[in-house]
């Protein structure tokens, strides 16, 4: 794996070539589609993800927001360059249902050698946004 660039390892998760993290089987995410600056993952929350309130905790969202952003920007990376979020500001827009399947969209909007900006939007199967966010990620450069 350390040999593949961010992108080639993004689409071999994307493909089930490889294991996914396991963050993916805690949250209910896996992800669809990727490309150079951008990932697609589908979410599902379930009674696991509830708040005390009996809603969807809004951390599933952060958590799923985090990842596709961080994923996005990981697709720009070459072999055996990693990254780290450092900044995540997340926007609650309406809440998430359980059973519900869950769209999650993150997209580079600028990269340099030491930072990697993202964005991200859930939206759901009405195409209504749910939740957003911007990203930034450092660029962990042996």
């Amino acid at each position: 794996m350390s040999q593949m660039s961010g992108l080639e390892l993004m689409q071999a998760f994307c493909d089930g070539q490889l294991k996914g993290a396991t963050i993916g089987a805690t949250m209910g995410m896996r992800p669809v589609e990727v490309a150079a600056g951008r990932a697609v993952f589908e979410a599902t929350p379930d009674e696991r993800h509830l708040n005390p309130m009996g809603g969807v905790h809004g951390g599933f969202a952060c958590t799923v927001l985090d990842s596709v952003t961080g994923c996005a920007v990981h697709t720009m990376l070459e072999a055996g360059i990693g990254y780290g979020t450092i900044d995540l500001a997340v926007k609650m827009l309406r809440p998430l249902k359980t059973g519900q399947t869950y769209r999650a969209e993150g997209r580079v909007l600028n990269m340099s050698s030491r930072l990697g900006v993202s964005e991200g939007s859930i939206t759901d199967a009405e195409g209504k946004l749910v939740a957003h966010a911007t990203c930034t990620c450092m660029i962990l450069r042996s």
